[in-house]
């Protein structure tokens, strides 16, 4: 048995490399705990995960934002958790030479499930919160970079998100961002 993985359990989503991970939780009438991050304890499950950022969002409810991901160098690993609210978190394949690409998957990430989304590299990122508020907290494995930032529109009818909330608030630039055919004719996908 694995001593540094006993507090997490680990399973793949139907696009390879993106995982939900559901810590183990200690509760109790006072409230609960648990370990929300181990490079130790991920490595030993397969996941090398190495933390340079942490990021805070809060959004109301309705609220969507995504899908985004950085390019080259800049392109990013990310562990995902709801720490209020209930958000319906997306996941788009952008690797060029994967199976899966332009799939995507969802979760259901809340403050009541403690489920966790990893979302490796060569994917774009979104959600929309499905509650009055909601706080997420991701760790990332590459700094921020504004140069690199980059994303696929959220509607886009080829990647076909059915978002459960119909006329989500979305930024202008959000709502600007291209679509997954023309990422390709900008060369701007994965590997």
């Amino acid at each position: 048995m694995c001593v540094l993985c006993v507090n997490f359990t680990l399973k793949e989503l139907e696009v390879k490399g993106v995982y939900v991970i559901e810590p183990r939780v200690f509760e109790d009438e006072r409230g609960f705990f648990m370990e929300t991050f181990s490079e130790g304890g991920f490595r030993a499950l397969g996941v090398d995960f190495h933390v340079v950022q942490e990021n805070h969002s809060h959004s109301r409810h309705g609220v969507l934002r995504g899908l985004h991901f950085q390019r080259g160098e800049a392109a990013q690993a990310k562990l995902v958790r709801v720490v209020r609210g209930v958000v319906f978190d997306v996941a788009v394949d952008l690797r060029a030479s994967s199976p899966t690409f332009g799939k995507h998957v969802w979760v259901i990430l809340s403050e009541y499930n403690h489920s966790m989304l990893y979302v490796p590299r060569g994917f774009a990122h979104g959600f929309q919160v499905l509650s009055e508020s909601a706080d997420l907290v991701y760790l990332v494995d590459n700094p921020y970079n504004p140069g690199a930032e980059l994303g696929v529109v959220w509607s886009d009818p080829e990647i076909g998100v059915h978002w459960p909330i119909p006329n989500p608030i979305v930024s202008r630039k959000d709502s600007s961002l291209p679509t997954l055919r023309e990422l390709i004719s900008l060369g701007q996908l994965f590997p």
